[in-house]
């Protein structure tokens, strides 16, 4: 969420904002599905693994993107790089919860085909977007 958020704000003047800003809207949504199934499965949530997941994001942000203090074009990609990885993740759990859902009756309303719809959507469209990033911090030649 962290990251999501982050690219949002970091691209809420150009073409990036909206889809993006609609993207973080979902994720925030998935999060709160998830949070939902732990509970109904009597999972905790994990605050050693959350913390590290936190300071994880924020160690993301020291790269090597050519400017010191402000936010590049390469900062951009390598972004949205991590968020479609971390989609990718989201999308293997709903698929792992869907394969057990029919033996665990605690999994019935999870919705879980929707769940696998939606992020198999956002990874397209962040792939779409990942592409043009990558444009973007290394144009060719001729577009200089």
């Amino acid at each position: 969420m962290e990251l999501a958020r982050r690219l949002v704000r970091s691209n809420s003047a150009n073409a990036y904002g909206d889809p993006l800003s609609r993207l973080a809207g979902e994720i925030e949504e998935d999060r709160s599905s998830l949070l939902s199934i732990m509970d109904d499965l009597d999972v905790s949530v994990d605050r050693v693994k959350l913390a590290a997941g936190w300071a994880a994001e924020k160690v993301g942000r020291l790269k090597l993107n050519g400017r010191l203090l402000s936010y590049s074009p390469l900062s951009r990609m390598m972004e949205l790089e991590l968020l479609e990885l971390g989609v990718a993740g989201k999308l293997s759990l709903w698929h792992a919860l869907h394969q057990i859902a029919p033996a665990e009756p605690r999994l019935k309303g999870a919705k879980l085909e929707r769940l696998i719809e939606r992020a198999g959507g956002q990874r397209e469209e962040l792939e779409v977007l990942r592409r043009r990033a990558v444009s973007d911090a290394f144009p060719a030649p001729d577009r200089l």
